[in-house]
C-alpha cells in the first residue's frame, strides 16, 4: 500500500530559520488549553486584524459572494462577510484544538449525525469516498471524524518541513494514514480495500483533470474530474458530510449525509455537476464558515476574462 511517508523531527528545526514556525506552533499549543470562549474572542479579533492588514483577501471574499449569490442584498452580504472574517480568524484556533486537544475534550464539543450510513457501508465491505468541503474548521472536522470512524486522508505536504511535521502528526492523530494528493493509485487501493477516503473536490485545482460545471450562480466553475475517476475505478460509495459550529459556545455537529446512490458513472462532466450540487448543500449548512477567501473561480474557459 502506498502511503505518505511520515515526516520526522530533525535537529535542523532548531536553526533560526524555523524559530518563527516553532514559536507559532508553541503558541497554538498553549492557546489551545484556554477556555473555548476566550479562544473564540481571540479568533474574532485575529480575523478582523488580519483582514484589515491584508485587504486583498477581503476583496476575494466579497467577490466570491457576489458571484455565488447575486440576489443577496447588500446588507445580507456585508453581514455574511463579517461573520466569515470572524470565522477565518477562529480557524487558526480550531486547528490548534484539532491537533492538540485530548480525545475527550473533542468529544465533549462535537455531536454526530448520520454515522449509521458509514456503519452500514462498513458492514458491506464498501469503500467510501467522503466528500468534504474546505470549511474553516476542516482540521477539527477531520479529527472528530477519526474519533468515530477513522479513515484515510488525502495530504499535500507543506513546503516548510518543520510546519509539515506538526501538521502531519496533527492530522494523523485520530485517523489511519495519509495518501499524497497526487497518489491516485494509493487512493484507489484504499477504496478497494473498503477504507474511507477523505476527499475535498470543492476548490479550483486548475485545468488538469477538470471540467467546467455550475456552482451556485457561476455557470462555469473549474471542477476536478478526480471524483469521477476514483468512483468509476473503485465502485466505492460517495458520501458527503459537513462540520458545522452551532453556537459561539463551541458546540459542533458533524453531519454525514446519505450516500449518493444515483451518482453518474462513467460521465465525468455530469458527475462534476452532480458533485457540485452536493458541495452546495454542504456549504449552505453554514455559509459563514466556508473558506471564501480562496479564489474559487480563478480558472476560466479559454478566451474568457478573469472574474477577479
Amino acid at each position: 500500500m502506498s502511503k505518505y511517508t511520515a515526516p520526522t523531527f530533525e535537529k535542523a528545526f532548531f536553526h533560526p530559520r524555523y524559530w518563527l514556525t516553532l514559536t507559532l506552533i508553541s503558541t497554538m499549543y498553549l492557546v489551545s488549553w484556554l477556555p473555548y470562549f476566550i479562544q473564540f474572542r481571540l479568533g474574532q479579533g485575529l480575523g478582523r486584524l488580519g483582514m484589515g492588514l491584508v485587504k486583498k483577501r477581503r476583496k476575494t471574499i466579497e467577490r466570491n459572494l457576489e458571484l455565488c449569490f447575486p440576489d443577496m442584498s447588500t446588507n445580507e452580504r456585508e453581514a455574511l462577510i463579517q461573520k466569515n472574517i470572524d470565522n477565518t480568524g477562529l480557524a487558526m484556533f480550531e486547528t490548534g484544538m484539532a491537533w492538540f486537544w485530548p480525545d475527550l475534550r473533542v468529544e465533549r464539543h462535537v455531536q454526530y449525525e448520520g454515522l449509521e450510513y458509514l456503519q452500514q457501508l462498513e458492514k458491506q465491505g464498501k469503500g467510501v469516498l467522503l466528500i468534504a468541503v474546505h470549511s474553516l474548521n476542516l482540521e477539527l472536522g477531520a479529527r472528530a471524524f477519526g474519533l468515530k470512524v477513522p479513515g484515510v486522508g488525502v495530504y499535500r505536504p507543506n513546503t516548510n518541513p518543520c510546519f509539515d511535521y506538526f501538521q502531519f502528526n496533527g492530522r494523523i492523530r485520530s485517523n489511519k494514514y495519509m495518501v499524497d494528493r497526487k497518489d491516485v493509485k494509493g487512493m484507489l487501493r484504499a477504496l478497494r480495500k473498503g477504507e474511507r477516503v477523505w476527499y475535498a473536490p470543492d476548490h479550483d485545482y486548475g485545468r488538469r483533470r477538470s471540467t467546467f460545471a455550475p456552482l451556485f450562480a457561476v455557470e462555469k466553475a473549474c471542477t476536478t474530474t478526480g471524483t469521477s475517476l476514483l468512483v468509476d475505478a473503485s465502485d466505492c460509495a460517495v458520501v458527503p458530510f459537513a462540520m458545522v459550529r452551532n453556537t459561539d459556545s463551541g458546540r459542533y455537529t458533524l453531519k454525514v449525509f446519505p450516500p449518493l446512490d444515483d451518482f453518474p458513472h462513467n460521465k465525468p462532466e455530469a458527475a462534476a455537476v452532480y458533485v457540485n450540487k452536493a458541495i452546495e448543500r454542504s456549504i449552505m449548512e453554514a455559509p459563514e464558515q466556508y473558506m471564501w477567501l480562496h479564489r474559487r473561480f480563478k480558472t476560466r474557459p479559454e478566451g474568457e476574462e478573469s472574474l477577479y
